[in-house]
């Protein structure tokens, strides 16, 4: 083969290799939209650029220098290009360079860049268990589409562009969540919510609404839980087991609450509800019934802060729960580390395996739930049943990878110095109180006893940052994230998104090699889009929108992000949008976004389709590929 013809060999290999990208997803979803298909990157300018031609001097020149005086000559799938892609009928061709007359011809049929909907290749290599260092984003764009201030969102399980929002006051609404770049805002009516607690919810600064869960199943049987803390004084049906008690060897009579309330007043609550008799599917429900199914889980508090409240059914089918360690300065009574107290860890419970009232009573269960077998207390007999992680102090905002379920993240605050991003596993020991982070902790007191580090097998976190990196040194709280696994933002893809509650900063962690647990953390500039449906404020003396905090995390069915802020509701979008250079979106930071094109305008042919043409053009080379990957 000569070197021309080995040249365009390996340009079509790339391009047949183009499958093997994370983003050949986009090629092959199991949908049935109509969607149009990638083309050859010409450049980092749209078609109708005012640039010259010369200035096309991307992937598709490359093809066309390579690859335009290979001969043709007796393809057996010539004549099917007859009449397709600026081929007139009839022609006798051998060459490029006798079906378009000039580059510039070739790339306006071929050519293109990731706008209006459509994605191009760019002819970049596919490299497995690559140990390079990636480079971290440009940054990160946000469109701000509502004001509302939530502390939890969860997709609709339709798998619809809906949503569920609920506020830390105790009310849950249903909304619809408009369309990337189209310009809406979210729909949702606050007048109207899908669930209000607020008469049993006991709302203060660490206390309310702290999370909410949608059964997996919740389509056909509309079952979901909430979250909350009460107060048992105000609310009768407040009322369980302290969390400080005789099995956890610790005494509520001689806690020193910290206000004015008494041992165990607030309560943390897991109440299950339904939208069953609501609608005539579950799918169709706009409200829930106002009235709990049943009493998952019901404890009573020490302090008034570190409660954590999360829950989230995980892969497996089974609910999360994240609780932190009761409060107190430095977890003086060492919950998280005694394997009798549920404070500090975060347990896993099977809801849907309802036991009996007697067996609630005769196995201590804290409500109406059974233990999954496999947890991690078969293996250790010291551990509470319930239990599936320990040492933690206020596990803040969790996710589980849709793409690698077995990564399960958290964030975990710190006290004075250092705030964690940790990969839970079964019978993962995070070390608090005996580590904050990656150091030894000493606390200040200890009328609960001390864990010596010899003793644990600690888990360090696998990311991280010390308070004095904060704007305003000592102002750290971490509010844990999600992997980015959304298209909208291609640079982001598969980095570990979270912040800080104070907003002064957001990072992105990227994982090297893939699989291996070595995480490298960048804090990522921000910014809001110029034509952000909501127009963001900006800090006093400052470019980055204004925020306020940033109290949580949330995913759509499109694996979007968004940011639930104390100022409203942020989505990532679009690096281009805020000027940001992202080379895998190949859009201009000077093109505004337009809806996609319908069907009828879009390139949905499968003979314009450029990698059929090449390999209508060249089928002595596709089969020579075979032998040269």
């Amino acid at each position: 083969m000569n070197i021309s013809h080995q040249g365009c060999a390996s340009l079509l290999k790339s391009i047949l290799c183009a499958r093997c990208d994370q983003f050949s997803a986009q090629l092959f979803r199991g949908d049935s939209i109509s969607q149009p298909v990638p083309v050859l990157c010409n450049s980092t300018f749209p078609l109708n650029t005012s640039q010259s031609s010369s200035a096309l001097n991307g992937f598709c020149s490359e093809v066309w220098d390579t690859c335009q005086n290979v001969s043709i000559l007796n393809s057996p799938f010539a004549t099917s290009l007859q009449g397709q892609s600026g081929v007139t009928t009839g022609s006798n061709f051998t060459k490029l360079t006798e079906l378009w007359q000039s580059k510039t011809n070739f790339c306006n049929a071929f050519g293109g860049a990731s706008i209006n909907g459509s994605l191009c290749f760019d002819g970049g290599p596919v490299v497995l268990n690559n140990t390079g260092t990636p480079t971290p984003p440009n940054g990160l764009c946000l469109e701000k589409i509502g004001n509302g201030s939530y502390l939890n969102m969860v997709a609709h399980p339709d798998g619809s562009n809906r949503a569920f929002f609920s506020d830390q006051p105790g009310k849950i609404w249903l909304a619809t969540v408009p369309k990337e770049g189209a310009g809406g805002e979210l729909e949702l009516d606050e007048a109207n919510p899908f669930l209000d607690l607020t008469d049993e919810v006991h709302f203060d600064a660490e206390f309310g609404m702290m999370g909410i869960a949608f059964h997996p199943n919740f389509v056909q049987n509309g079952r979901f839980f909430a979250s909350f803390n009460c107060d048992k004084i105000a609310w009768p049906r407040c009322s369980g087991r302290c969390s400080c008690n005789s099995d956890a060897n610790c005494d509520p009579s001689k806690l020193q609450p910290d206000d004015d309330s008494s041992p165990c007043q607030y309560h943390s609550v897991i109440a299950e509800f339904t939208t069953n008799g609501t609608a005539l599917q579950a799918s169709l429900a706009t409200v829930a019934k106002p009235s709990e199914v049943r009493r998952i889980f019901t404890m009573g508090l020490p302090f008034t802060s570190h409660h954590g409240g999360q829950i989230l059914f995980g892969p497996d089918g089974y609910l999360y729960f994240m609780m932190g360690d009761g409060g107190g300065s430095g977890d003086p009574y060492n919950f998280a580390q005694n394997k009798k107290a549920v404070l500090g860890k975060i347990m896993r419970l099977d809801i849907d395996t309802i036991p009996s009232a007697a067996e609630i009573s005769n196995l201590g269960l804290w409500g109406n739930y059974s233990i999954p077998k496999d947890n991690p207390f078969t293996e250790d007999e010291g551990l509470l049943p319930e239990i599936w992680a320990m040492g933690l102090r206020n596990p803040w905002r969790c996710s589980f990878d849709s793409e690698r379920p077995s990564y399960f993240m958290c964030g975990d605050a710190g006290q004075d110095e250092y705030e964690e991003v940790d990969i839970i596993t079964k019978d993962g020991n995070y070390g608090w109180r005996v580590y904050e982070g990656p150091n030894l902790f000493t606390p200040q007191e200890s009328p609960g006893g001390n864990t010596s580090a010899n003793s644990i097998n600690a888990i360090f976190p696998v990311m991280g940052y010390y308070h004095n990196l904060s704007v305003n040194e000592g102002s750290a709280s971490i509010t844990g994230g999600y992997f980015y696994r959304s298209m909208t933002d291609p640079c982001m893809h598969g980095r570990y998104l979270f912040g800080d509650l104070y907003a002064h900063a957001i990072w992105a962690g990227t994982e090297n090699p893939e699989n291996s647990g070595n995480f490298t953390m960048n804090q990522i500039p921000f910014s809001c889009a110029h034509d952000s449906p909501i127009q963001c404020s900006s800090v006093p003396g400052s470019s980055l929108p204004a925020l306020g905090y940033i109290f949580s995390f949330g995913e759509d069915n499109n694996k979007d992000i968004f940011l639930l802020t104390s100022s409203g509701v942020y989505r990532v979008v679009r690096p281009s949008r805020c000027n940001y250079a992202c080379s895998k979106e190949n859009a201009t930071a000077t093109s505004s976004p337009s809806p996609a094109p319908s069907s009828s305008s879009s390139q949905a042919s499968w003979l314009n389709h450029p990698y059929k043409i090449f390999l209508l053009l060249f089928p002595s080379l596709s089969f020579l590929m075979l032998f040269s990957v």
